[in-house]
C-alpha cells in the first residue's frame, strides 16, 4: 500500500463519522464496503444516542458533513476528493 494524501482524506472521513456517531465507525465502514445502500442511511440512525436530537438547522449541517465524509471513505483512493476540495465542501 502506498501512503498518499488520499490516506489522510480517508482518515478524515473516519474521524468525521466517529464524531457524528460518538464511536469508531467500524461496523459502518464494513457495511460501506459491502453495499452502497448505506449511503442513504437516515441521520437519526447514525447519531450518538447519548446526545439530544439536534435541531433542523444542525441536522442539515450534519447531513452535509456526512455526505463529505462518505466521499472521503470511497474504497478507490483515486475516487476520493483532495483535502482542498473537502475544505471547500465543508
Amino acid at each position: 500500500m502506498k501512503v498518499t494524501e488520499k490516506c489522510d482524506v480517508y482518515s478524515f472521513g473516519v474521524l468525521a463519522m466517529e464524531v457524528i456517531q460518538g464511536k469508531h465507525p467500524r461496523d459502518f465502514l464494513s457495511q460501506i464496503l459491502d453495499s452502497s445502500a448505506n449511503m442513504n442511511m437516515e441521520l437519526g440512525d447514525m447519531l450518538d444516542p447519548r446526545l439530544p436530537f439536534p435541531s433542523l438547522e444542525v441536522q442539515n449541517k450534519l447531513i452535509s458533513i456526512k455526505e463529505v465524509a462518505l466521499l472521503c471513505l470511497e474504497v478507490n483512493p483515486e475516487s476520493r476528493p483532495t483535502m482542498h476540495i473537502v475544505a471547500q465542501l465543508l
